[in-house]
């Protein structure tokens, strides 16, 4: 699932408590859920993390070797 699709299925309260839990904005997570911006690795981890891995770190910043920091082998 990519970011976009994930939000698009939160209500303003709900986005703006998941931007908090991802320690950023909800302004933020819109730019990259629309490729305006790029995640930084560590905001990666946090969208993964509180999306519960629905949102997986490998589509939003696939230019990492996420396999290799997980300790398997590429998906």
């Amino acid at each position: 699932m990519t970011l976009h699709e994930f939000l698009k299925g939160l209500n303003k309260t709900d986005l703006e408590a998941f931007a908090s839990k991802c320690d950023t904005s909800a302004g933020q997570l819109r730019q990259v859920a629309y490729c305006n911006r790029r995640a930084s690795a560590a905001l990666a981890v946090n969208i993964e993390r509180e999306s519960k891995g629905a949102v997986v770190c490998e589509v939003m910043r696939p230019d990492i070797d996420w396999a290799y920091l997980r300790g398997s082998e590429a998906a």
